[in-house]
């Protein structure tokens, strides 16, 4: 059976998110860690995040963590990284699309417009998503929701991490069993 990856998504760190969004942040990538799935991430060049505090808490659970950065080159923010992924493409751009497409499920932790351009295109592939509520941003605007008419795919709720990266395990399984 193919190796689950799951990619962690939120806020950069201009956003300003709390210490207490980083610490879930975290959390969630130890989670996915200790379910034996790869943690994929948006690799930052200038900015920490949400999804490198993910990337962190990955690592210290013993997991394999993949880095997708933008523009050129492997010089990112999180050093603790197994593999870097250089897209080549613009922030905002490209990058997202390669991220989200490589994920079997993405977790939402706040956000920013690059969240909900990562979410938007999960969608749109039929990628589960499960947004921790509690942390602002996209995750709680849109859990509990769909992106639009077609009711394809929920926004999952999750109320902290080991019930995001549940979850997400859940909805792969699922999706693997039909």
């Amino acid at each position: 059976m193919k190796t689950i990856q799951i990619g962690v998504m939120g806020s950069c760190s201009d956003l300003n998110y709390s210490k207490e969004f980083e610490a879930i942040a975290e959390e969630v990538g130890y989670e996915v860690a200790q379910q034996g799935a790869v943690l994929f991430f948006g690799a930052e060049k200038d900015f920490d995040s949400l999804s490198t505090a993910a990337c962190r808490g990955a690592k210290k659970a013993g997991g394999t963590t993949v880095g997708v950065t933008y523009g050129k080159g492997k010089d990112i923010v999180e050093e603790n990284v197994d593999i870097i992924i250089v897209s080549g493409m613009e922030r905002g751009g490209g990058r997202e699309l390669n991220l989200v497409l490589s994920c079997d499920a993405i977790i939402a932790i706040n956000g920013g417009s690059g969240t909900l351009t990562e979410m938007a295109i999960a969608y749109q592939a039929n990628i589960p998503i499960v947004a921790v509520t509690g942390t602002g941003g996209w995750a709680d605007k849109m859990a509990g929701k769909y992106f639009d008419d077609r009711n394809r795919l929920m926004v999952e709720p999750a109320v902290n991490a080991k019930e995001a990266v549940e979850k997400a395990m859940e909805l792969i399984a699922m999706i693997r069993d039909n």
